[in-house]
């Protein structure tokens, strides 16, 4: 293959490679695209191209970014092992082990949703044909499949980063190419983008494809949305351009004057960015002041304060708008100093202050190790951050074996933003945004964890629940002996916020003997039911519908906390069309055939009300009665008038059909009397969003007894509220009016 023959994209590869590649790593790489381009020769893109443009836009990203060799010739074969007749020895017999081991990671995940291809997302022909359930049925695998897949993408980045990065570049691309996917499944992918892949990118500290992921992904979510800016951005281009020249010459002058060598350029304000802050200040696009903003480069650490401190004499800071992420680094190792000053046209101007190795860390992140190829020193704390994600990851491995769990545990414990908190000693610990004492406690030690009773907070004593917050100082109060308490993990009380944390919990509820954990699940799940008013459930179904054998299995789960009471709640407020609850509890499933709440079998058309006697909600089991000249009443199976009807030919069977319309439930509570108790309890229900329709109180020898009639969507709200009520002082009990 001469010069003048290269294929295109091939010619435009080698022109971006690294300039320390030598003569062997270049030939590697034409080596591996041809390979590539013989496998993939009859396979077509959704776009019709050939399948070998998509291998070598992948393997263009990563040569921008700096990578290696293999890592170039891996994203080169990166779907041969899936898609074509070559096997992992014929790629270690031509490329080595490393570059077959690559390829081979990469395979593992590509099982995730993918742009690649036109039949990707293609049902078979007997697919075709299958009716809505089926097509639920269907749904629900592809849905385990996803989080599967996922799981397998964290567990890779823990194992070998490099894999994740190549997976990185093929999102990246497929992102790019996406509109030539049909739009339900273009904004599918998309969100799945923002939700995962963006947030993965943003905590390895590669910023160049996080704000194109999150860029190209809003695109597609949010169009409308995404036009609008846009359109506002490109009216006022010429002028906010002709703005930002005068800023960055007069910066420019000021630092010339100092005799200080710099890099001015302006920083780019992305769409999701500006959409983010608009929706973060709550004002729209016009109203928004501080879209302008520049990035000084400049030789060494010490010129960015000195440069920080002329900007600042200069113009007028914004206060609270100063971060130094020098001295204490992102948690994805992003370093660099942030402020806002006021300009000469009183309008704000956001500032970025860093160094040459500070800006190339904070474009490439993880992925700047691979500069040190070019005999670079990166800060060498990445090493450090990579060990503890890739320890952390392959933690959970051992820990959380559910492939839904495990994924909501990296959104939650690796994703979200974080926050720094400070030991008694001074020590820095680096916890989730959201995080809790208990959370701070196990992170310093799993003993410390189980023996935690109570936290001081900057000296003061805070409930367990209490949100920290960067700079805060916690001390946890222990105990000698003892365990957690079951109620941790209960998320209704928001008492413990990231995985690792619930996952030692649960890790020791599992050493307790099973028949403690069966008598205590059992008791859990019967205290529940019986709360919200539920009998005559079938347990067995219960129990194969969420995964066990036998109901024995679904306590001993739920007494250890592998299953959680929401998720049984959540599953019995389900609708029919998404859980099969009318079978579950013992009547056949409906099809949806009408926008009614209720569904009506044989009757189309006919007047429904809700039963006063017996307040059916979203989730119960329910049966109509045809009443004479009212329509249908719908009632609760177990509803007292409807077990002493005789007529029974004028029942008819009907399920729960659209779960947001709300419903009018009684409640009851029973406390100990005080002062603002009923304010207390009404504050929290306005806070959840809840209304109070009938409300009534008596008090007897201290006890106040409360009978209130409250609107929920479903069972799982109602479960919700009853639990964080019996959280407010002096809250005996809560629960849902039987009929009867």
């Amino acid at each position: 293959m001469t010069t003048d023959t290269l294929p295109p994209e091939l010619d435009d590869l080698l022109k971006v490679l690294p300039k320390y590649y030598s003569i062997s790593d270049r030939d590697l790489v034409k080596r591996a695209y041809t390979v590539a381009e013989g496998a993939h020769r009859n396979q077509k893109r959704v776009s019709g191209e050939p399948y070998v443009t998509h291998c070598a836009a992948v393997a263009r990203i990563l040569a921008e970014m700096g990578a290696p060799a293999e890592v170039v010739a891996a994203a080169l074969l990166h779907d041969t092992l899936e898609d074509t007749a070559l096997t992992f020895e014929d790629l270690q017999r031509d490329f080595g082990l490393t570059v077959a081991k690559l390829v081979d990671g990469v395979t593992k995940l590509t099982k995730l949703p993918r742009v690649s291809r036109d039949d990707q997302y293609a049902d078979s022909p007997a697919e075709a044909h299958d009716n809505n359930n089926d097509q639920d049925q269907r749904d629900e695998r592809k849905q385990d499949l996803v989080f599967e897949n996922l799981r397998k993408t964290f567990l890779a980045m823990g194992e070998d980063i490099r894999v994740i990065l190549i997976k990185l570049a093929d999102r990246l691309h497929n992102m790019r190419t996406l509109h030539h996917l049909p739009e339900p499944k273009r904004k599918k992918i998309a969100q799945q983008t923002l939700d995962i892949f963006a947030p993965l990118a943003n905590r390895l500290g590669i910023w160049q494809i996080k704000w194109e992921l999150e860029d190209l992904a809003f695109r597609y979510t949010q169009p409308d949305k995404y036009k609008e800016i846009a359109k506002l951005l490109a009216e006022r281009r010429t002028e906010r351009e002709a703005n930002m020249q005068a800023i960055i010459e007069s910066m420019r002058i000021l630092l010339q004057q100092h005799n200080i060598q710099a890099e001015v350029t302006g920083r780019p304000k992305h769409i999701y960015s500006i959409y983010r802050k608009m929706l973060r200040k709550d004002k729209p696009f016009e109203l928004l002041r501080d879209i302008r903003g520049v990035r000084l480069i400049v030789p060494d650490e010490s010129t960015c304060y000195t440069v920080l401190g002329l900007i600042h004499m200069h113009w007028r800071p914004i206060p609270g708008e100063f971060d130094d992420y020098i001295a204490n680094p992102k948690s994805n190792k992003y370093r660099s100093l942030h402020t806002a000053v006021i300009w000469d046209d009183g309008k704000p101007v956001e500032v970025q202050i860093r160094t040459p190795e500070m800006h190339e860390q904070a474009e490439l992140g993880i992925a700047a190790h691979w500069r040190y190829k070019e005999g670079k020193q990166i800060d060498p704390s990445l090493d450090t951050h990579l060990s503890h994600l890739r320890a952390m990851l392959l933690e959970w491995k051992q820990e959380v074996s559910d492939a839904q769990e495990y994924v909501q545990a990296v959104q939650s414990d690796v994703f979200q933003d974080r926050v720094y908190v400070f030991t008694p000693k001074g020590d820095i610990i680096d916890l989730p945004k959201g995080a809790t004492p208990i959370d701070f406690a196990y992170h310093i030690h799993t003993d410390i964890g189980h023996r935690c009773r109570g936290a001081r907070v900057n000296g003061q004593l805070v409930p367990l629940n209490t949100v920290l917050k960067t700079g805060d100082r916690v001390e946890i109060l222990t105990t000698k002996r003892g365990g957690p308490s079951r109620d941790w993990l209960n998320p209704h009380l928001k008492l413990v916020h990231t995985e690792r944390a619930r996952s030692k919990i649960r890790a020791w509820f599992k050493k307790e003997a099973r028949e403690k954990n069966l008598a205590s699940g059992r008791a859990i799940l019967e205290r529940e039911l019986h709360r919200l008013g539920i009998e005559a459930i079938n347990l067995e179904k219960l129990a194969r519908q969420l995964g066990y054998k036998q109901p024995d299995d679904m306590y001993v789960a739920l007494g250890c906390g592998d299953l959680s009471l929401a998720r049984i709640v959540r599953f019995l407020s389900e609708t029919p069309e998404s859980v099969d609850v009318t079978d579950l509890l013992g009547a056949k499933p409906l099809k949806p055939e009408s926008e009614k709440p209720v569904q009506l079998i044989g009757l189309q058309g006919m007047l429904t009300t809700i039963a006063k006697c017996c307040h059916p909600a979203s989730g119960d089991e329910i049966i109509g009665y045809i009443t004479r000249g009212r329509g249908v009443s719908i009632h609760r199976q177990d509803c007292p008038n409807i077990l002493r009807i005789t007529d029974r030919e004028r029942l008819i069977r009907i399920s729960w059909e659209n779960k947001a319309d709300l419903f009018h439930v009684p409640i009851r509570i029973v406390a100990y009397d005080r002062t603002g108790l009923i304010r207390d309890i009404s504050l929290l229900l306005n806070v959840e969003g809840i209304n109070i329709m009938d409300i009534n109180v008596r008090v007897v020898n201290g006890l106040a007894y409360i009978q209130m009639v409250i609107e929920v969507k479903n069972t799982e709200q109602l479960s919700s509220v009853l639990t964080q009520i019996e959280n407010i002082q002096n809250v005996l009990q809560a629960q849902r009016v039987r009929p009867g």
